[in-house]
């Protein structure tokens, strides 16, 4: 009888769904070895799905972390990166137990599990706003980079307004022609092999920055300052003191703070709505081989953001864009290499977004049509809204700072650190974890910095605005 109420909320909310839209699975008499879907069991390999979780990690939060690390320095802002790559994997954890606790493997369903309906709807949202906002950053490298690569391809000089390379032109033929078509797949599992061409292509942009890093004067002139300054430290007298405080690498050990550091770094990391999904699809899944998927993922894209961000700000020091790639058109748009990069980047977020697509449809389809089955004309229509309204917004969007830090400000740490921990205490019966038993506590705690983390932030934001309105109204 406790059985039937424990599972109740879950089949009265979901009883016909099936995936892609609401993965949900029944445990089989509690029989762990033999994990049921309801209509098909995870097909999907652990290479593949690694390659599916890295995709959608890693995006055009990679662009942005130069930047930040301008603003914070070498030695701080690698450890808020790790930081925060540690708790987005122990989110990570919190969601797999949750989801092997009650059965259920989709992120809006775990909300109404654990708050009935208002916590399925808030769920919901902060997934809609999450991947739209990473889809419309991703849609807007396409906007300002595509053309100059046409533009360097043709050797156009001085352009003229040709609509070949007006830039909301060529967004909306890359959604339709591109995106769309891959955001129409049934299952998830079916972009792996595009998710990794995807992460070859960052690779390359990764290969490539370095080494157009290492041919830079100014990095070379960091390389000698970091030897002048292992110097400085074995001779500390006070004419060698004055030479290292004037050195430029001295400022890597310094923060400078801005208010979009630290939620370009939460924006960079955001995965969570995609986790229940691959962890649907895979192969004999386990919670402990799902996170093992999580744990890879993580830290691989960890090491990729730490070297782009690092050949990106030594390369260009203080004068580095919130957009990378569009920085390094100081050097020579024309150049072999850099067309290259430009080409690799914008492959790679142009095949992430269909990965990001899937989540908000299945968001849109808990919270509108909770109890129907899967239907190609609905999975179809959603798909076209969701672009329409994507393209719209990029068109007009002003800039995209704008985009990481709102968006990493708010649904960001909601998905990263508060729905999962409040969820898992929610979920996990006392029985098994009283609420003052360690997990819970320490779940209670991420909450808390997670709320930190927004009212942070947001006031940062607000301040920046402030300040730049202020002192717009000044100069005129």
């Amino acid at each position: 009888m406790a059985m039937l109420l424990l599972i109740s909320p879950q089949k009265t909310e979901n009883t016909e769904a099936n995936p892609p839209e609401s993965q949900e699975f029944l445990s089989a008499v509690e029989d762990k070895k033999m994990t049921r879907f309801t209509d098909f069991e995870g097909k999907t390999s652990f290479g593949m799905s690694v390659f599916n979780l890295g995709n959608a990690i890693m995006g055009s939060g990679i662009l942005g972390l130069a930047y930040a690390m301008a603003n914070t320095g070498v030695v701080l802002f690698l450890i808020l990166l790790t930081v925060v790559a540690v708790l987005s994997s122990y989110s990570i954890h919190l969601l797999l137990k949750s989801s092997g606790i009650v059965g259920i493997r989709a992120y809006e369903q775990l909300g109404y599990r654990a708050f009935g309906t208002p916590g399925k709807m808030a769920a919901g949202i902060a997934i809609t706003l999450q991947n739209i906002g990473a889809m419309s950053s991703y849609l807007y490298i396409v906007k300002y980079e595509f053309p100059l690569v046409i533009q360097a391809f043709l050797r156009v000089d001085k352009p003229a307004g040709e609509w070949y390379l007006n830039g909301n032109y060529l967004v909306i033929i890359v959604s339709v022609a591109v995106i769309l078509p891959l955001a129409l797949m049934k299952q998830l599992g079916y972009l792996g092999y595009t998710s990794g061409f995807s992460l070859s292509c960052m690779v390359f942009f990764l290969i490539s920055v370095s080494s157009l890093t290492l041919s830079t004067q100014t990095c070379q002139l960091h390389i000698m300052s970091c030897f002048l300054l292992l110097s400085c430290w074995q001779r500390p007298q006070g004419r060698h003191i004055q030479m290292c405080w004037d050195l430029p690498v001295t400022r890597c050990f310094f923060f400078y703070p801005t208010a979009y550091t630290i939620p370009i770094l939460a924006f960079a990391f955001v995965c969570h709505p995609e986790v229940l999904p691959i962890y649907t699809e895979l192969r004999n899944a386990t919670k402990k081989k799902m996170q093992h998927v999580a744990n890879i993922s993580i830290a691989v894209m960890y090491c990729m953001y730490f070297l782009a961000a690092l050949f990106g700000y030594l390369t260009f020091y203080g004068e580095v864009e919130a957009e990378l790639l569009h920085t390094y058109s100081r050097i020579d748009p024309y150049d072999t290499l850099i067309l290259c990069v430009r080409v690799a980047v914008l492959t790679a977020v142009t095949l992430t977004v269909p990965i990001v697509l899937f989540p908000v449809r299945r968001a849109i389809q808990q919270m509108a049509f909770p109890n129907k089955t899967f239907y190609w004309p609905r999975h179809i229509i959603i798909a076209l809204i969701l672009l329409i309204f994507i393209n719209l917004l990029v068109i007009f969007a002003p800039n995209i700072l704008g985009i990481f830090g709102i968006i990493g400000a708010t649904s960001a740490p909601c998905l990263i650190f508060i729905f999962p921990a409040v969820f898992y205490i929610r979920i996990v019966p006392k029985e098994e974890e009283p609420l003052r038993s360690v997990p819970k506590i320490l779940a209670a705690c991420f909450a808390g910095i997670g709320f930190l983390f927004m009212i942070m932030s947001l006031s940062f934001i607000i301040i920046d605005w402030t300040s730049a309105t202020s002192k717009t109204s000044n100069g005129h």
